[in-house]
């Protein structure tokens, strides 16, 4: 029988990828439902290939655009993801949540009831609304699959392992594009040598977010969100390669890691295959690679990230979604010019610890309308403070 699938941000790079597998595994899968933002072109390319009926379209232009390409198709179209209740008419097996930004949280929140088993790649979903998640993973009793390549790793050598067996949890950064660099330096580069990240080839925001490290700060809050650890046995270790993605270090000595190649295939590969039933084409085991297991200290005077993992409060709160917010903006300033990289991470800090939202930490996150609320102030805050 065809596993019943849901791919939410399809047109995406993420979804594009689980989109490919499927066209390789066509017996294996029957698509249910495709989403996108505007891209409507590739939404309906890839709704007649698959022969996808349901669709959703978020962007009202796009939205208009693809009535009128569905006319005269047997395809549901809509506008908003308000729409589950009438496509799913009983769980379906598995939903990828592939839409970027906090706009990910709410189909995040709507789909799990709906499925059996949900691969989550957004970040600021886990960040920002983990524990609603975890609430409704609970209540419907859903499996959860993270799907970014640290956090998949530390999933995938953690099966069957309690988290009290594990003394500390390493997650590597490849350091991104100037991690030899001095503050000098820093203060000369370029937004073009910002984007060219040394292993992986990512969208500008996460790429910026690499080269800054940030990535590594909301990589360290997934992670003790999503495996219920204390920061305190959280650390990051650079690692330039970038084929081992995580090092568990546990109480009897033994450490342990997962190592593959530098490609998002292969998380999203065994989040769907998880039964490990399939073969999955790969580079040959590279030698070189395991003969230079390089790993550096994070130098903390140049990119002083340390200083915001101070200021996170050890329960999940609406802090985090203001560090979320305001960092989408700070990344959308410096690609605007209006900052320089060497400022980054000064006028992060200096506007997150700002009196009024220092007192988030304490405050819990009770609902969606919560966290939405807080960002969209955060980002109109910044807008006034650097137009």
């Amino acid at each position: 029988m065809k596993k019943k699938i849901a791919i939410l941000g399809s047109t995406g790079s993420i979804g594009k990828t689980l989109i490919n597998i499927v066209d390789k595994n066509k017996d294996d899968f029957e698509i249910v439902l495709l989403t996108a933002k505007d891209n409507y072109a590739e939404l309906l390319k890839q709704a007649n290939k698959f022969k996808v009926k349901n669709l959703v379209i978020t962007n009202k232009n796009s939205f208009l655009r693809l009535i009128k390409k569905v006319r005269n198709k047997n395809i549901n179209v809509y506008n908003n993801f308000s729409c589950f209740n009438s496509i799913f008419k009983k769980k379906i097996d598995y939903s990828m949540v592939a839409i970027s930004g906090i706009d990910g949280l709410n189909p995040t929140l709507n789909l799990i009831r709906y499925s059996k088993e949900i691969a989550i790649a957004n970040k600021e979903a886990i960040i920002c609304g983990w524990d609603l998640i975890k609430r409704l993973l609970k209540k419907y009793k859903v499996k959860f699959i993270p799907v970014d390549s640290e956090h998949f790793s530390i999933w995938f050598a953690l099966r069957n392992i309690d988290i009290s067996n594990v003394e500390k949890i390493y997650i590597t950064a490849s350091g991104g594009p100037f991690f030899n660099y001095s503050k000098k330096q820093l203060s000369n580069v370029k937004i073009s040598d910002t984007l060219k990240h040394p292993n992986w080839v990512m969208g500008k925001k996460i790429t910026v977010d690499s080269a800054t490290l940030m990535n590594k700060v909301f990589e360290i809050i997934e992670a003790k969100n999503i495996f219920d650890i204390d920061y305190k046995n959280l650390s990051i270790i650079r690692h330039s390669q970038s084929f081992i993605h995580s090092i568990i270090k546990f109480k009897n000595g033994i450490l342990k890691f997962i190592a593959h190649d530098t490609t998002m295939k292969i998380p999203i590969y065994n989040s769907i295959y998880n039964q490990h039933t399939k073969y999955i084409r790969t580079r040959n085991l590279n030698i070189d690679h395991l003969n230079n297991m390089n790993f550096n200290r994070i130098d903390y005077k140049v990119f002083p990230i340390d200083k915001i993992f101070k200021l996170l409060p050890n329960q999940s709160s609406l802090f985090e979604t203001i560090l979320i917010s305001a960092n989408d903006k700070f990344v959308d300033l410096y690609l605007k010019k209006k900052i320089n990289f060497v400022n980054f991470h000064k006028e992060l800090l200096r506007f997150i610890q700002l009196n009024e939202f220092i007192k988030y930490k304490t405050k819990k996150v009770k609902n969606i309308e919560d966290i939405l609320i807080l960002n969209e102030y955060v980002r109109l805050k910044i807008d006034k403070m650097y137009i």
